[in-house]
């Protein structure tokens, strides 16, 4: 259900299981986390993640799976791949999600895990656990309110309330709300992205993290932050600045 299509330095990785709504399945955490590191080792710099044009983005998780919760360890297995695909995905290469039609449950999740999000016109939030009775994992509880703010998420979380794109874009879910233009927005991005220093960018993303964990300082940020000054890239990139013809 994952299609991965690198092109240079720009990899595209779409959800494409219309029959399910792009429902990912228990083995289906484990192929996220393996498409999103193929698009690394595979030297592309960004990764735009994307559902069916004109379907969903991705329903959540496949309640087929749910039947087999009557054993302790089906849950642990379930919660554990869920975690795994998303801290694989979070791991890699910069990442910008497209959101068009359903984002739902654990679809959110999956949106949330990218660096970055865009909305489009018929984008629909909604994270339902407790109309089924169930929770959220934590990690994707600190997630949302990282994003958006406790009082949004309990919104969102205690009243399973669904939301459209512009909605979403107020709130902070998503970067922007682009119902006629977003994927000239999510190509311009992603090439900008792309353009820039991979070390520079794998050392921005961990400071993202770590900043969005409410970690202020960091000792290897400190480290490669002086290594990134002295690396030949800058020399690179310092020399063909200064050899631009001025304006």
């Amino acid at each position: 259900m994952f299609e991965l299509h690198i092109d240079g330095p720009v990899a595209r990785l779409r959800l494409s299981k219309p029959e399910t709504r792009n429902a990912i399945p228990l083995s289906g955490w484990a192929k996220l986390g393996d498409r999103a590191e193929e698009a690394g080792s595979a030297g592309a710099q960004v990764l735009i993640l994307s559902g069916i044009p004109g379907g969903a983005f991705c329903s959540g998780a496949d309640i087929s799976d749910f039947d087999a919760f009557a054993d302790p360890g089906a849950r642990t297995a379930f919660r554990l791949a869920i975690r795994s695909g998303l801290d694989r995905l979070r791991a890699g290469i910069p990442s910008i999600a497209v959101v068009e039609g359903a984002c739902y449950g654990a679809g959110v999740a999956v949106a949330m895990a990218c660096d970055i999000r865009f909305a489009g016109a018929d984008a629909q939030f909604a994270i339902t656990p407790a109309k089924l009775g169930i929770s959220y994992p934590q990690e994707d509880v600190h997630r949302l309110v990282s994003l958006v703010g406790a009082g949004q998420a309990a919104r969102l979380l205690l009243g399973a309330q669904s939301i459209g794109g512009e909605e979403a874009e107020r709130i902070g879910l998503v970067e922007r709300f682009l119902p006629a233009s977003v994927d000239e927005e999510v190509e311009s991005n992603a090439r900008a992205i792309a353009a820039n220093d991979p070390e520079s960018l794998r050392t921005l993303k961990r400071g993202l993290a770590l900043a969005s964990s409410g970690v202020p300082s960091d000792a290897q940020q400190d480290r490669s932050f002086e290594a990134l000054l002295g690396s030949d890239a800058l020399i690179q990139r310092l020399a063909a600045y200064r050899s631009r013809p001025r304006r």
